[in-house]
């Protein structure tokens, strides 16, 4: 087997001789997949930790209001969301192995503190622990893929390890629904959270001994991005993301009526406004010229529809099987299951077909599998049979999943330096994060408006799900414009090759 990590080219800031990290054997790059890997998973079941006991913990804590649940998981997403740039960015200044570890170790924190919430008997502080440890995958989503953007060069190992990365994502929903469902039903629900920082804190010691050492040639790159790190940037840039996503999941639960909700949404954007801005004057910005052009800007557009349309379907479809339905959390679990077999079925299949077509035709398929997933729950009847619309549903939404973000996360890896690895990995998972908790926070209020006062719970749901669709939709039609934009560029650009080619010919003959 080759050893990829021999193939990272050498960065040459320095002027100094390369310097090659130790090779890996099999088991030790099989061992360094999955711990790199266990990010998006780890990622993905506090999502589910958060979904799947939703109503126990809401009855713990003393509400049963759908829009204060809603809050469970676009707190945690909030977060995650917000600060993957900067924690990206940090990454490429500091070492992402580093990063990397403080995440695990940051996770381990907040998911304990998150347990001995119970005993504050506040809704409010469970919140708050929740958008705490979505802080911690903020770190290692985009330094994992910037550890795996670093080690493997373009090509079929790369396309691999990519698509393994996004395997994880239903199947770690999955594991984080499954045992917080257990704990939940059968024991005490904060152990759901113990547990997790008990495998955080393991995964915290295997990654610094299975991580490798990535050498960087700039001895001084630390003290040097310090000290022309975009703090205003980074200040104006949390703060609208934070106000804007707070405004569209509060007003759900206390009305846009009250003057705080649209105020905040007002000061939001006017400080994004200005984050564009200051990015323009930085010396070093958080978001470099080269993760910029028409291609991935299309498809970060595509990602965004697709994840909304997710993060609709996934909670009011466990909101429908428990409440409309009267499943228990298990049984709802099991029900769910379907979601990482087709996941997993979804990433190699991915991983072939993008050794073969454009990442573009991935996301026209990924945009598909949303919008047809969720039209299918949306028209489904309450007393019909799982086997129906709903199984049918659970198999295809995992492919929008799993082709999504392995094709959006190699066009970003393959179009910026190795410098802005961890900036590249970091816009689709920001993305990606973001979209979720946004896209719940909108579907909130949809809901709320047109449930008839939580008396119309199927017309509320259903609401919603039309609102994902109308997401899902989007993702279709900017991809087909985006394929036909990619398309038309690489038919010009393949005229200008051969124009030029037969110009130098010209130019040969006329020598001779």
């Amino acid at each position: 087997m080759s050893n990829p990590t021999s193939e990272i080219p050498a960065l040459k800031a320095s002027g100094k001789p390369p310097r090659s990290n130790p090779p890996m054997s099999l088991i030790h790059e099989v061992l360094f997949v999955f711990i790199t890997t266990s990010a998006q998973l780890m990622t993905q079941a506090g999502l589910g930790q958060s979904i799947a006991p939703s109503h126990i913990i809401g009855k713990a804590l003393g509400t049963t209001n759908s829009g204060q649940l809603s809050w469970f998981p676009a707190s945690y997403s909030l977060t995650v969301g917000t600060f993957i740039l900067i924690a990206g960015k940090l990454g490429d200044m500091f070492g992402h192995k580093k990063i990397f570890i403080c995440g695990y170790a940051w996770y381990s924190l907040w998911s304990l503190i998150s347990g001995f919430s119970v005993y504050a008997k506040s809704i409010i502080m469970y919140d708050v622990c929740r958008a705490f440890t979505g802080i911690a995958p903020a770190f290692l989503l985009p330094n994992g893929l910037a550890i795996l953007g670093r080690v493997y060069p373009p090509g079929k190992r790369k396309q691999l390890a990519f698509c393994a990365f996004g395997a994880t994502a239903p199947n770690g929903f999955l594991l984080g629904a499954v045992f917080s469902g257990i704990f939940a039903q059968l024991s005490w629900w904060p152990w759901a959270y113990w547990s997790t920082c008990i495998i955080c804190v393991a995964f915290c010691f295997a990654s610094y001994f299975i991580i490798p050492d990535i050498k960087e040639e700039d001895e001084h790159k630390e003290t040097s991005g310090m000290k022309h790190f975009d703090f205003l940037g980074s200040f104006f840039g949390i703060a609208g993301l934070v106000l804007i996503n707070f405004a569209w999941n509060q007003g759900p639960v206390v009305g846009w009526q009250v003057p705080y909700v649209y105020v905040l949404l007002i000061v939001g954007v006017l400080s994004i406004i200005v984050f564009v801005y200051v990015e323009h004057k930085a010396i070093q910005p958080l978001l470099p010229p080269d993760a910029f052009s028409g291609e991935i800007g299309f498809i970060l557009i595509c990602v965004a529809a697709g994840w909304a349309c997710f993060g609709i379907w996934i909670y009011y479809l466990w909101n429908f099987l428990e409440v409309l339905r009267s499943n228990s959390p298990l049984l709802t679990v099991a029900q769910i299951t379907p979601v990482g077999i087709s996941g997993c079925l979804a990433a190699a299949t991915t991983g072939k077909l993008l050794s073969r077509f454009r990442p573009i035709v991935c996301m026209i398929i990924s945009m598909i599998a949303f919008t047809v997933g969720t039209i299918l729950l949306a028209t489904a009847p309450i007393h019909q049979t799982y086997w129906a619309q709903t199984f049918v549903s659970t198999i295809v939404t995992p492919w929008g999943m799993d082709m999504s973000f392995p094709a959006a996360t190699l066009v970003i890896s393959d179009f910026v330096s190795k410098d802005n690895q961890g900036i590249a990995a970091s816009l689709v998972s920001t993305v990606v994060n973001y979209s979720i908790s946004i896209g719940l926070g909108i579907a909130g209020t949809i809901e709320t408006h047109l449930n008839h006062k939580g008396s119309n719970v199927l017309r509320g749901y259903r609401s919603a799900w039309y609102m994902g669709i109308g997401f899902g939709g989007l993702g279709v039609g900017v991809s087909l414009i985006a394929a036909v934009f990619i398309f038309s560029k690489s038919k010009r650009q393949s005229v200008g090759v051969e124009s030029l080619k037969s110009t130098d010919e010209k130019k040969v003959v006329t020598s001779v």
